[in-house]
């Protein structure tokens, strides 16, 4: 008998459940090989995702060919454009944040590479959690240029943007998130109008003048009918360049200072230590008769305590009578009169050491110390991270250097010390200044990071303190960069190369004007947290509202909690 549910010559239609079926008996899960609903929709959106997603941390990474080495210093005023033309154009709130922290990844990730043998894989959490800092700034270039700002929020945005990322180099300068190493307005430290605008308001308002630069041209690109107001951006950043070149004067010139910086060089090995200690002696030897008022040394350049080796201070006071110069040597080592590894500024003269000795104050994370040790001591494994926590000194110390035998009875300036990392702290170098220094000396040591931009990068700092608070810097290290800046950031002489063993004499101009920076400290900061503030105050009151919008309702609840379902 035929079966009525079957239709002759066509096959019987099966159902879910037995598709389901077959599907297990071919060993695969029910509709594997089936695109859900929505599936082909979602494909191009994820693959765009993505790219986005690459591009905010190329984009972000742009910004580091402005620093040394590559030293493309013009290329800050156009480097954040990409970034900001990416973010305005985010879809949301939450991908502006997205393209912001991940910007942030590649900005810290491309401005620290050559951190990799310190922290080696620790180096891409830390960037993530530096990203983050980039979260608000996203957010706020969106609110002021996303889709088509009005004039008002293209003018607001001129001043705003900038103060935000100011506000990111305000935290990340803290010494425990890595200090304040590549600071936008650190990438002119060579250009003459920036260094007289660092006078005034040390490097941090030369981060404004540059950010503010890419947001003017970010505006010219992005919208068409606000051109004006980038135009009068651009226009403004130059009238602040050009009123600082030729309206800030240069540092009164009151006398010279000679300074000899002392560079071994490379020495590895287990005897290296001992090696360049022997290098330095016979390069300061060799400065004998050069009529010198202080001869430099870098960083680590003594490895142990004088005050408990009499056959080392003995050494150290026989070459300083041998030279005519007090030595200013640096000691990493444990102290001679309380526990722990200390790095010391200590000044030694023809006498035997003066008693004079500062203390390093703020230590580089990871490199001289491990926060949280107890929980991140697992670093030590990988890289060169440091096998001992060094100990801080507690405060600065601005050191009298002895009358040279013979002089015009002209006393030597006060000296300033500061030791390797701490050159990147403008409140560091302004404190020594107001505390009476005429001449800031740096001493540093970037073996570690030999082959790679950070000598360079470092040595480009003492330019801006040197601007920043109209006193000379001398900047000794042991395997290069070393070199010598006058009281208006202008490099004075040649720079000792990473290649180089030698020692170099520089006559630096002496001033005791004192600059906008050091009467005034930091205040670019505390304007830029008032107008951060004031447009957050603003955006909230709804004063930025475009034209014929209105607030948006909040979703009606029902009595079971459930939003704009009733019934449910």
């Amino acid at each position: 008998m035929r079966n009525p549910f079957v239709r002759r010559g066509r096959p019987r239609d099966r159902g879910p459940a037995e598709d389901g079926h077959e599907d297990r008996d071919r060993g695969r899960e029910p509709g594997a090989d089936r695109d859900r609903p929505g599936d082909r929709e979602r494909r191009p959106a994820r693959r765009r995702a993505l790219v986005r997603s690459l591009l905010a941390v190329g984009f972000g990474a742009l910004p580091a060919l402005a620093f040394p080495a590559p030293g493309l210093w013009w290329w800050a005023y156009l480097a954040l454009v990409p970034w900001l033309l990416l973010i305005r154009t985010a879809p949301g709130a939450r991908r502006a944040a997205l393209d912001g922290w991940l910007g942030g990844i590649g900005f810290v990730l491309a401005v620290h590479h050559w951190l990799l043998p310190s922290l080696h894989v620790f180096l891409l959490p830390v960037s993530a959690l530096l990203g983050l800092l980039w979260l608000p700034w996203a957010w706020l270039v969106r609110s002021l240029l996303g889709g088509t700002p009005s004039a008002l929020r293209a003018a607001v945005a001129l001043v705003a943007v900038p103060s935000g990322w100011l506000l990111i180099e305000l935290v990340r300068s803290w010494e425990g998130l890595g200090g304040p190493w590549g600071l936008l307005g650190a990438s002119q430290w060579q250009v003459p109008a920036a260094l007289r605008l660092a006078s005034v308001g040390g490097v941090w308002l030369v981060t404004l003048l540059v950010v503010a630069a890419n947001t003017a041209v970010a505006l010219l690109v992005a919208a068409p009918g606000l051109r004006a107001v980038g135009v009068a951006g651009i226009a403004g950043c130059a009238l602040v360049a050009g009123t600082a070149a030729w309206g800030v004067g240069a540092p009164r010139v009151t006398g010279t200072v000679r300074v000899a910086l002392v560079q071994p060089g490379v020495f590895g090995g287990a005897d290296g230590a001992e090696r360049r200690f022997d290098r330095a002696e016979e390069l300061t030897r060799s400065l004998a008769g050069q009529r010198l008022d202080l001869v430099v040394w870098g960083e680590s350049g003594v490895g142990a305590d004088p005050a408990g080796r009499p056959d080392l201070a003995a050494r150290l006071t026989a070459l300083s009578r041998e030279v005519g110069a007090p030595l200013l040597v640096n000691v990493d080592a444990r102290r001679s009169d309380r526990p722990g590894i200390y790095k010391s500024a200590v000044l030694v003269g023809p006498a035997g050491p003066t008693g004079q000795r500062y203390d390093k104050m703020r230590l580089v994370p990871f490199g001289e110390y491990i926060p949280a040790r107890g929980v991140l001591g697992w670093v030590t494994s990988f890289g060169k991270a440091a096998a001992e926590d060094r100990r801080q000194g507690t405060e600065p110390v601005v050191m009298t250097l002895p009358a040279p035998a013979g002089g015009d009875g002209t006393p030597p300036p006060l000296v300033g010390p500061l030791i390797c990392f701490e050159s990147a702290f403008p409140d560091m170098s302004r404190r020594l200044v107001r505390d009476g220094a005429g001449l800031l000396v740096v001493q540093s040591a970037t073996s570690t990071f030999q082959d790679s931009w950070a000598p360079a990068q470092h040595a480009s700092l003492a330019a801006l303190r040197a601007a920043e608070t109209g006193r000379p810097v001398a900047h000794a290290t042991l395997t290069g960069v070393s070199a010598a800046y006058g009281p208006d950031g202008r490099r004075i002489g040649p720079v000792l190369g990473t290649d180089a063993s030698a020692a170099a004499v520089r006559e630096l101009p002496l001033s005791d004007a004192t600059t906008g920076y050091v009467r005034w400290g930091d205040w670019p900061l505390y304007g830029a947290l008032a107008v951060v503030g004031a447009v957050c105050a603003a955006e909230g009151a709804g004063a930025f509202r475009r034209p014929g919008s209105a607030p948006r309702a909040r979703r009606a609840r029902t009595a079971r909690g459930s939003a704009g379902r009733p019934g449910h």
